[in-house]
């Protein structure tokens, strides 16, 4: 089933000349498949690598590592609880990878994350240059959120929301998210005999719309489900990164995929488009954190469009409290939407005094307002 419902020119099939590929690999496959399953894995990367491909693992399953270890017969629910089981399952499962490449003669590194590093643009750059030489030396890094260290109020939430953001800050030319389902079904499985994978997704958009999406049903896999897989492809596609979402239990599921070019799970072709995203664009829409979000009437809307800057006079209300230099969410009053993200010249509560104005109203009531802008053009992504 296919989606050929968009005005926009999406491919009619993805690439498959793959330089550099990023795979994720959910916490459920590390417990379920057991040795066997990373057994399989190392053995699949070490084929690709030996065609000439650089890989990239973003693997899950520190805290579910622990918990098994330890032999805990319940899930962790406090984050102290989560955090100490990641301190005891992070190391063993990186000892697991280090011998299982070892027999293939292959480096790895390990490379622990958290959102306060790509919150900060400068730690940002420098985890990509590392990654970047990691590669050069014919390195693979292994990547997870730092789960020992992070708090709710930095934590990345998933790691298929990491993977996305590893993927767009290296220039990755596919995702692969390995997962114990077989990809994107047009409804729940569970609930109809009849649901169907849907093999290639042309317009990422759409996915929502026709397929029934949650994130707590059995069903959707992990610990984010299917939902954050859906937003991790969306960050993907729109920086012209195909995305594969695909059962991990499925023999030679990388190579097949790679080196064979057959379709397996879900395809997400990536959108192409004659305007490049910049890496600092990149960072602005998809990776540092949103702090709030900004409402705006209509004309704002095409104002954006037409890649003008956001003036208060187009505010309608705000929500959150964002700092100066936070990145916010700018949607629609009307239908609530998302159509730009971009970084505040104003806090919350200046916003809040100047939104609905005119420059020369503002002028009259704040003599010290120096800027016109809320958020400045150069400062700004259309993401929608």
């Amino acid at each position: 089933m296919n989606y050929q419902l968009s005005t926009i020119n999406y491919p009619a099939s993805c690439g498959i000349n793959y330089q550099r590929i990023v795979v994720k690999i959910g916490s459920h496959l590390i417990i379920k498949g057991e040795d066997k399953f990373l057994e399989s894995i190392t053995k699949q990367v070490k084929e690709i690598k030996d065609r000439g491909c650089e890989v990239i693992i973003v693997s899950s399953g520190a805290i579910a590592t622990g918990v098994k270890v330890y032999g805990l017969n319940r899930k962790p629910k406090t984050m102290v609880e989560k955090q100490s089981y990641a301190a005891i399952g992070q190391p063993i499962l990186m000892n697991k990878y280090i011998d299982l490449f070892k027999k293939y003669n292959i480096k790895v590194a390990q490379v622990l994350l958290t959102r306060e590093d790509f919150d900060e643009r400068k730690r940002y750059i420098n985890i990509r240059n590392t990654l970047n030489y990691l590669l050069k030396m014919n390195v693979i890094p292994i990547i997870n959120e730092n789960d020992t260290v992070a708090t709710e109020e930095i934590k990345l939430g998933d790691n298929d929301s990491l993977s996305a953001i590893v993927a767009t800050k290296l220039d990755a030319d596919i995702l692969i998210l390995l997962t114990d389902v077989d990809g994107v079904y047009d409804k729940d499985p569970n609930k109809f005999p009849d649901a169907k994978v849907i093999q290639e997704v042309d317009n990422i958009e759409e996915v929502d719309k026709k397929c029934e999406i949650s994130s707590k049903s059995q069903f959707f896999c992990g610990t984010g489900g299917m939902k954050t897989k859906i937003e991790a492809a969306k960050i993907c596609s729109l920086s012209e990164i195909e995305v594969v979402i695909a059962n991990g239990m499925k023999e030679d599921v990388l190579t097949d995929l790679i080196l064979k070019n057959k379709k397996i799970g879900t395809k997400i072709c990536p959108l192409k488009s004659n305007i490049k995203i910049s890496s600092r664009d990149k960072w602005i829409a998809f990776i540092k954190k949103v702090k709030g979000r900004i409402f705006i009437d209509e004309g704002a809307v095409k104002a954006l469009k037409n890649h003008k800057s956001l003036l208060p006079v187009g505010i309608k209300s705000i929500e959150g409290k964002f700092q100066k230099g936070d990145v916010v969410s700018i949607c629609s009053f009307l239908d609530r939407e998302e159509i730009a993200r971009g970084i505040v010249n104003y806090n919350y509560d200046e916003v809040e005094k100047i939104k609905g104005r005119t420059t020369e109203e503002i002028k009259k009531i704040f003599p010290k307002f120096k800027q016109e802008e809320v958020v400045h053009v150069d400062n700004l992504v259309i993401t929608k």
